[in-house]
């Protein structure tokens, strides 16, 4: 298992080293929806993971030494970088979206689509892993499969107003989780620029090899900084339709980070490491009374309270699993 730089690894790293605010704010609040544990459970307990991974599983090949090593050993070297065991399998599957996936509460695995393997290089493929590897070591693998199975779950009949709202939440956690994981992919890499050239490829797909990286950039720079507020407004309702952010959005989200210093001080070697106690502290106060209202109001617009929801899921899913059982 190599590394991308001899003798370059992040010691016992701990996701708290390069956590993006409103990650950490998302999560925090969450964990405090009533009920929303106990529901993420049962849609594991109910064996729709099993599905979905079988699914997965099923229609994909796996890599390894044996099966295109290179694009193994850049996964594996993701792990290896960010001093993270064990790694996990990896999948291929044909598929047109540029796009990658971790999967699995207990065990996960990684699938990349073939459009990856056609559009990046070999850098940009292993930031894609690095960021991968990151959804692990930040834990976010279980809401992340929850809500990979809710999406799916959406077009069975009789579903109960409040799945919508957890999937609304579910997806608004995970576009802040976004932001954590391209940091990840920087730090792999030791290159914050080659994880922006990736973003713009998979905006833009091949006619990426002809477009400049510095205009794009400052297109992230624009979108952020000259929008109206009716330009924001719709930027917000188109957001509640996507699960990852924007990729201008993301580039200046991680540039950002990079100008703070934050980035170098990581590389240099200082950073939070996760043999060192985690103290309770408040959730950056003002982000979390955001994103709990955010996800408090969806519910309410939606006709159901969060207490409420917790119970009518759970019944759902009880009720859908023993039709299927059944037939």
């Amino acid at each position: 298992m190599s590394l991308p730089v001899e003798g370059y690894q992040l010691k016992r790293i701990s996701s708290k080293a390069y956590e993006h605010p409103a990650d950490r704010a998302a999560t925090a609040a969450l964990k405090a929806i009533p009920h929303l544990d106990t529901v993420v459970r049962k849609l594991i307990e109910f064996g729709y993971e099993r599905a979905l991974r079988r699914g997965v599983l099923g229609s994909a090949v796996r890599l390894g030494d044996d099966q295109l090593s290179d694009v193994w050993q850049a996964h594996a070297s993701a792990y290896a970088t960010l001093d993270l065991e064990p790694v996990p399998d990896l999948y291929l599957m044909q598929f047109p979206v540029a796009n990658a996936l971790t999967v699995g509460a207990g065990k996960p695995v990684v699938v990349i689509n073939s459009e990856l393997l056609q559009l990046l290089d070999a850098q940009q493929l292993q930031g894609v892993f690095g960021h991968e590897a990151g959804h692990v070591l930040s834990d976010h693998v279980v809401y992340r499969t929850a809500l990979v199975i809710l999406l799916r779950l959406s077009s069975l009949p009789g579903i109960p107003v409040p799945l919508f709202a957890l999937r609304a939440a579910l997806m608004e956690w995970f576009r802040a989780a976004e932001l954590s994981c391209d940091r990840a992919a920087a730090l792999v890499i030791r290159d914050p620029l080659a994880v922006c050239r990736t973003l713009m490829v998979i905006a833009a797909g091949a006619e990426a090899g002809n477009l400049d990286l510095d205009v794009f950039m400052k297109q992230g720079q624009d979108y952020r900084e000259k929008a109206s507020p009716f330009d924001r407004f719709s930027r917000l309702l188109s957001d509640l339709n996507l699960t990852h952010p924007m990729s201008v959005q993301r580039v200046h989200e991680l540039m950002d980070w990079v100008k703070r210093g934050e980035y170098d001080r990581i590389v240099g070697g200082a950073y939070v490491t996760r043999d060192e106690p985690q103290s309770p502290r408040a959730e950056a106060g003002d982000a979390v009374a955001h994103y709990a209202e955010r996800f408090r109001d969806t519910f309410k617009e939606l006709g159901d309270s969060i207490e409420d929801a917790g119970k009518q899921l759970s019944d759902w899913l009880r009720n859908a699993r023993g039709g299927e059982e059944s037939s």
